[in-house]
């Protein structure tokens, strides 16, 4: 009864983190957009904020979920069972990285979005203020228009860099996040493969027969070799 309990408890929860999987996907979508639009807003928008803030509650309630899931899995007696349990746990919390990955990413772009649009504001105001000064010297004029423009494109420039390289960082923590999740698989395996060799009937018994027989053999040969070194000292 308690093994179908726990059954009936870890697929109501894998079904509740699937259609949490469903509705994130949709919201990183339409999070996507908003740095995507060619005028994007100097300070985030109302439904921006909804969008980030229902992000932050769907990945929230999916690692509540996927820790309960753990739970169950690690009290669960059926060997077999788990065994498969434990890959679709490992594919659910992967997925869960990938989309922490993701919000992290678009938020980077907006940040730089929205930096890149207020840097080009406020350039595009100095040149206006210079314009509108009239103090006589076009060609000085022109040449301030000229030094704003090229420090946006350096700003431009510097901007893609960052880009590059948070996108590197980012490839780098998901290898990392994917080579803790393959150990803590591991790990999993290894500790039920222990459970279970514990469970069968006299395998401690044969464990402790082998033992005492690797002893045994080592004590006869530190004997033989002290036997040897003691005649080979005799006749010296």
């Amino acid at each position: 009864m308690a093994s179908a309990g726990g059954n009936s408890g870890w697929t109501q929860l894998r079904q509740q983190v699937r259609s949490l999987e469903s509705q994130t996907e949709s919201s990183l979508h339409t999070y996507s957009q908003f740095s995507a639009t060619s005028s994007i807003p100097l300070k985030p928008s109302e439904e921006e904020k909804q969008t980030e803030k229902k992000l932050e509650e769907l990945l929230s309630k999916r690692e509540n979920i996927i820790q309960k899931l753990t739970r169950i899995l690690d009290s669960d007696p059926n060997l077999t069972a788990s065994a498969v349990k434990q890959n679709n746990l490992a594919l659910l919390r992967e997925k869960y990285e990938e989309h922490r990955r993701d919000m992290s990413r678009l938020k980077v772009q907006l940040n730089h979005a929205r930096d890149r649009v207020n840097l080009m504001a406020h350039v595009r105001q100095d040149i206006n203020a210079h314009r509108a000064g009239g103090d006589g010297a076009e060609g000085g004029l022109t040449g301030e228009a000229a030094e704003a423009e090229y420090m946006l494109g350096e700003r431009s420039r510097i901007d893609n860099s960052h880009d590059m390289v948070d996108s590197v960082l980012s490839q780098a923590y998901a290898v990392n996040e994917n080579f803790g999740l393959q150990r803590e698989t591991l790990t999993n395996i290894n500790r039920r493969i222990t459970l279970a060799a514990s469970q069968v009937p006299g395998i401690n018994t044969l464990i402790g027969r082998i033992s005492s027989k690797k002893r045994r053999d080592g004590i006869i040969m530190g004997s033989f070799i002290a036997m040897c070194f003691l005649v080979f000292w005799f006749f010296l």
